[in-house]
């Protein structure tokens, strides 16, 4: 079994979408040391075309990026039958119920709010990758 999955076979794989360098640095830095493969976006776009290629088990997914925001790219991606069912996690320092409210009807399975400290990320992907719906 693979100790970041739970379950047999290769490394849970997460991407993650954000529009800052140091953000996605740190998150993969963390989600590495715990044996996940960890895949990369600085935009809308770029998680899209990942996303051609990859099927993630998770994307965490920042809220306020340029051009294409967390909201309208989380909609995208549980719009398309091939991604639908990869769970999203909206990350933002928006801690606000109307924030929540959006990540929800964009189809976001979580939202966790900055900052957040690397045993309680950790331990919050692990609950969502080990959901029963996975």
């Amino acid at each position: 079994m693979s100790p970041s999955s739970g379950r047999a076979g290769p490394p849970a794989s997460i991407l993650v979408v954000d529009d800052e360098l140091d953000n996605r640095e740190l998150l993969g830095l963390i989600l590495e040391h715990e044996g996940y493969l960890v895949l990369t976006a600085a935009s809308a776009h770029e998680a899209l075309s990942v996303l051609e290629r990859h099927s993630p088990d998770l994307i965490l997914l920042d809220i306020m990026m340029p051009d294409v925001d967390g909201y309208q790219l989380a909609a995208k991606i549980k719009g398309n039958p091939a991604t639908h069912d990869i769970p999203i996690a909206m990350i933002s320092g928006l801690d606000d119920r109307n924030s929540r409210m959006l990540a929800q009807r964009a189809g976001a399975d979580a939202f966790f709010t900055k900052p957040m400290g690397r045993a309680e990320i950790c331990e919050r992907v692990k609950k969502l990758l080990a959901s029963p719906d996975r």
